[in-house]
């Protein structure tokens, strides 16, 4: 991959950027902006705890950047799974919840291979057992969900590990095998072909040879989002999940997606994703649940994300505009 370019913008060029809540993305910001140890930060968090007016705190401490690197933007959508399950294995309850291994040394089995060889089995390591294979599928993609079990109660489970292999998306190797377009590819045509084809369905389930085990969430409350990769609730709608070797996590970014339902919004860099590499490329979090999923499902789109950064860091980053 191409070296990152860094262009300096100003908020006039930014499409929609007056429309926006910039208060409410403000908020945002500030539930991970305490945990931002890079120099200069601490003392900007401060300031916007401070009942800064959210549009001009943005635009007098901070200069929008244009980050690229030969890669055409892309925009995607993830969501929290909410999918039912039981504490002990029985009835419609056969496919488990795994939590992390403590000998797991990646890049560790398979996915096939761990469940061909049952090398996970009667280790107590079972979370739940969930009434879906794919639904489990779903969720280790997603990293994060929630539970609904047979008793009525609710766990959440987050992301503790994965055994260390890349992952590959399925919908894509239906589009390569010829069975749909790339157009027809959602979540539920991927459940529904699985469900039709039990045996092919679970061939290709095994071509995406990554396995994420999972730990349980017993101090995020009900109605915030799940946990994302900063150890805080993400926000449907305003957090995106970015590459965090490019894009430093906490920072605002402003996106630009096209696409049947465009979104012009400042957004926030609070989570990662194993498929999200490159400057120009964004996960957009759209909450929990079955319509979330739908909506997330949805989107491919181009586009572009700009990145707001503390102005004395963005212009380090061209020199000679300085010079």
């Amino acid at each position: 991959m191409a070296e990152p370019t860094y262009s300096l913008l100003d908020f006039s060029d930014l499409r929609g950027w007056s429309e926006d809540d910039h208060q409410e993305a403000l908020d945002v910001f500030l539930t991970t902006c305490g945990d931002i140890e890079q120099h200069g930060w601490p003392a900007l968090c401060d300031l916007a705890s401070q009942g800064q007016e959210a549009r001009a705190f943005f635009e007098t401490f901070f200069t929008p950047v244009l980050i690229q690197d030969e890669q055409d933007m892309l925009f995607t959508g993830y969501f929290e799974p909410a999918i039912r399950g039981s504490r002990r294995q029985g009835g419609p309850y056969q496919y488990p919840l795994y939590r992390l291994p403590n000998d797991l040394e990646p890049p560790w089995l398979t996915r096939r291979e761990i469940e061909e060889s049952g090398v996970l089995d009667g280790r107590g390591l079972e979370i739940a057992w969930i009434d879906d294979p794919v639904d489990v599928f779903f969720l280790q993609v997603q990293g994060s969900g929630r539970v609904k079990l047979d008793d009525g109660s609710i766990v959440r489970v987050g992301y503790a590990g994965a055994n260390g292999h890349e992952y590959s998306s399925i919908g894509s190797e239906l589009v390569r095998r010829g069975i749909y377009k790339a157009h027809q590819v959602s979540a539920d045509v991927i459940r529904s072909w699985v469900r039709r084809n039990p045996r092919d369905g679970q061939g290709l389930l095994w071509t995406n040879d990554s396995f994420v085990f999972f730990r349980e969430l017993d101090d995020v409350p009900a109605d915030m989002g799940p946990i994302g990769a900063m150890g805080r609730s993400v926000t449907a709608g305003r957090t995106i999940a970015v590459d965090p070797s490019i894009t430093l996590l906490g920072s605002p970014v402003w996106i630009e997606k096209d696409g049947a339902e465009p979104i012009n919004r400042l957004m926030v860099a609070q989570d990662t994703g194993s498929a999200i590499k490159g400057a120009q490329r964004a996960d957009i979090f759209f909450g929990t649940g079955d319509a979330a999923g739908r909506a997330a499902g949805k989107v491919r789109d181009g586009g572009r994300m700009i990145v707001l950064m503390p102005i004395q860091n963005a212009l380090a980053l061209v020199p000679e505009i300085v010079e």
